[in-house]
């Protein structure tokens, strides 16, 4: 069985801490070097939620998207709620590391799980890494679909095919308008609307769009829009990067076990159906 160190420079490998932005927190959060692992976990949030759960599956690596102190702190107490994920990781040898803005523009990346699990052909990054000579690494992906289909058959292609949260999907834009190119980027995506107008494309599948970027938009040009849970649109990366590292453990002989957490960590979790209303807020 291989030790963390190994499994460590295989991940890095795959997703270069260097290509990270320069404000990002990627890399290994804790961990022994030496300490031999068998069982990988993967999820977006390294939560409390998640650390139990490796716990349960008797994991030594927790391999999770989003940093856990992005910001830098300047304590791990356990009366924190990020503190008691330290000390659950640290007394419990288990590993924690991140892959988020390197894994984002990567080949294949966040976006290239997201256009797989919409059953999306990708013909191209949206904001291409100048240093990649082949042209496969960056931001966002532009897609086509087999045959078009109007926004709202997307957005519910989207709704059937992503892990279901308590926002659902949202639309704006023409409900009937034909869609059959696309632009998809997991996580969140409304500071790449110049790029994708520029794109050409009908549609801009993404998370956490502003109220007032997304109302710009939808003025600015015939663009649909289709706004997903940021958890939901990057959940798909786990299974993708399970994948991989499948693939290098069989090739090494390692043979390592991965494991997907389905735990639901997106942040909402109910949602209340709005009903009709005259403009002072009394029920129609």
């Amino acid at each position: 069985m291989p030790r963390l160190s190994e499994v460590l420079s295989a991940l890095d490998a795959l997703w270069p801490p260097e290509r990270a932005e320069s404000w990002d927190a990627v890399g290994t959060v804790c961990g022994d070097p030496e300490a031999e692992i068998t069982r990988v976990l993967f999820a977006v949030d390294p939560v409390q939620d998640i650390v139990d759960e490796a716990v349960k599956l008797g994991a030594q690596l927790i391999v999770t998207h989003h940093p856990l102190y992005l910001r830098g702190t300047t304590t791990v107490a356990a009366s924190t709620f990020k503190g008691r994920v330290v000390h659950t990781l640290i007394k419990q040898d288990i590993a924690l590391h991140v892959a988020h803005t390197n894994a984002d523009t990567a080949d294949p990346g966040v976006s290239d799980a997201l256009a797989g699990a919409l059953d999306l052909r990708v013909l191209r990054p949206l904001v291409p890494d100048p240093d990649d000579p082949h042209g496969c690494r960056g931001l966002g992906r532009v897609c086509e679909l087999d045959h078009p289909v109007t926004l709202r058959e997307f957005a519910a292609r989207a709704a059937a095919r992503l892990p279901a949260t308590a926002q659902g999907i949202r639309i704006a834009g023409d409900p009937d308008a034909q869609v059959r190119t696309v632009v998809v980027s997991g996580g969140s995506g409304d500071s790449l609307f110049d790029e994708v107008r520029a794109a050409g494309v009908d549609a801009f599948l993404t998370a956490d769009l502003r109220h007032h970027p997304a109302s710009e938009a939808v003025q600015h040009s015939a663009l649909g829009l289709v706004d997903a849970a940021h958890w939901a649109t990057e959940w798909p990366w786990c299974t993708q990067a399970a994948a991989q590292l499948d693939e290098i453990s069989d090739r090494n002989g390692w043979g390592l076990r991965t494991h997907v957490s389905r735990t639901v960590t997106d942040p909402w979790t109910a949602h209340a159906a709005a009903t009709d209303t005259d403009t002072s807020g009394a029920p129609n």
